[in-house]
């Protein structure tokens, strides 16, 4: 009898310790509710914590939660509809605050879409286009890459991209205070808000890709303009260095075709005196040989003075 009361008495002290001994992992934090309301602090430290065997804990998650929003198509205050899909993360600042007013993470994740939804509407209606697109008054990619090419859509009649005075990351902080201003009572904190993605509704779409269009055209038919240019000063410079060239290798030519001339002709005088000179010596050797053949010491020579043996005799005589 007293072992099967020992027993007994261990499984209730089991059972007792079972119910009032809890433990508050590191990334948990937890508030104690007695016939469902809160008791006491919570308790935001890790550990093995004790309550009454009645007593419930109620675990809540310390870390960053999530928080998606699904894409919106929302009006400008320039009448532009855009589709808008913001994200954004927060936290349980006040666990026994939270299961006060939102009970858990489901409710949480309900009262965020209202106030995230509704301030990034407002804050989107507020501004124009080129305030929700653009961040800074930097200057035009477009101006780097394309010399002269002018800016893209938000490109003003000087050929720049318009000024801003407010800008898509003042946007979100403004959305991320206003969120922060109505969660204060609610037991949470919203840390950040982002924009995933902003682009431009079904109806818009097809004038902005058109009017893309139409500039990308017209960059290229000024690009294709300066490139004739160049291309015409390109080969007005070759003609006149074609004919430059051609000039000069007239003028060599010329001049070695004269010298040319000159050597031939001096050449062609030259043989021609050395064949007079050669005939001349030819003939009187011919001549003083016919006069060897016909002429011994007993003949006499009647010639007259207008032959040709007069003219060699004459022209070798002293």
């Amino acid at each position: 009898m007293k072992r099967i009361l020992g027993v007994i008495l261990v499984l209730a002290l089991l059972l007792l310790a079972n119910l009032s001994l809890f433990i508050v992992r590191e990334d948990r934090q937890a508030i104690i509710t007695e016939f469902g309301r809160p008791v006491g602090d919570a308790i935001d430290t890790p550990g093995l914590k004790f309550k009454l065997p009645w007593r419930k804990a109620q675990y809540f998650d310390r870390r960053f939660l999530e928080w998606q929003g699904s894409a919106e198509e929302l009006p400008t205050r320039d009448k532009v509809f855009i589709f808008v899909d913001t994200y954004a993360r927060w936290r349980i600042s006040d666990p026994l605050l939270f299961f006060q007013r939102l009970r858990d993470e489901r409710g949480a994740q309900s009262r965020l879409d209202d106030i995230l939804d509704g301030e990034t509407r407002n804050a989107i209606a507020n501004h124009d286009l080129i305030e929700v697109i653009r961040s800074s008054n930097r200057e035009a990619a477009a101006d780097e890459s394309y010399p002269d090419a002018g800016g893209g859509l938000e490109e003003d009649a000087g050929g720049g991209l318009e000024e801003i005075v407010t800008g898509r990351d003042a946007i979100r902080q403004d959305i991320l205070a206003a969120a922060q201003t109505r969660t204060d009572d609610l037991g949470i904190e919203v840390l950040d808000v982002q924009f995933r993605r902003i682009n431009y509704g079904e109806q818009v779409e097809p004038d902005v890709f058109n009017r893309m269009i139409s500039e990308r055209q017209r960059i290229a038919d000024r690009f294709r303009s300066q490139g004739q240019g160049q291309a015409s000063e390109i080969l007005g410079n070759m003609d006149r260095d074609l004919k430059r060239i051609e000039s000069e290798a007239y003028r060599q030519a010329t001049e070695i075709r004269g010298r040319a001339d000159a050597e031939a002709t001096e050449i062609y005088a030259s043989a021609y005196n050395q064949s007079v000179q050669s005939r001349n010596f030819y003939e009187f050797l011919r001549t003083m040989e016919a006069f060897e053949k016909t002429i011994d010491p007993n003949t006499w020579l009647v010639v007259s003075t207008d032959s040709d043996y007069f003219s060699f005799l004459k022209a070798s005589g002293p």
